[in-house]
């Protein structure tokens, strides 16, 4: 789900560029946006009770996913939310954000150094290496930030 919003945000992009025949690059902010409102709405469908019963996030992940606040959220704990409401498995989710991160990063000709360099976060090229493979968690925030650096390098 996470990579069908940058998706569309991205098209949405590219009939800017084309509309006004300037670069419309998407940006950390509006991924960012765009995966606040869809966890919010998702959130909001479950309810409070089913995120902490059934899928036992802690009240503050349940908070943060509810209010849109979504940039501790972990891309796993996001997913599962997102799975509620489109009855999906969130480990698939999880599984084809990769891959589309993974492909984006080859059509774009990005190492994980060069994405830790060109991304505000800490993270070091390991850490981000750590996170696209699963060995380390990630958040929807780093999640914006390198979908938007690879949907720019892309172009």
């Amino acid at each position: 789900m996470f990579h069908e919003v940058v998706d569309d945000v991205a098209d949405e992009r590219g009939k800017a560029t084309a509309a006004t025949g300037e670069s419309q690059d998407v940006t950390a902010a509006e991924l960012r946006s765009a995966f606040a409102a869809a966890l919010r709405e998702a959130a909001a469908d479950a309810g409070r009770t089913r995120l902490t019963s059934d899928l036992g996030l802690d009240a503050a992940s349940a908070d943060a996913a509810l209010d849109g606040d979504i940039d501790e959220v972990t891309v796993a704990d996001g997913a599962a939310v997102l799975a509620l409401s489109d009855d999906r498995d969130a480990d698939v989710m999880v599984a084809e954000l990769r891959d589309h991160l993974l492909m984006g990063m080859t059509t774009a000709v990005l190492d994980v150094d060069t994405i830790a360099a060109g991304i505000d976060t800490d993270l070091t090229g390991q850490e981000v290496q750590q996170a696209l493979e699963g060995r380390a968690a990630m958040t929807v925030g780093e999640l914006a930030e390198i979908a938007a650096l690879i949907e720019r390098r892309k172009r």
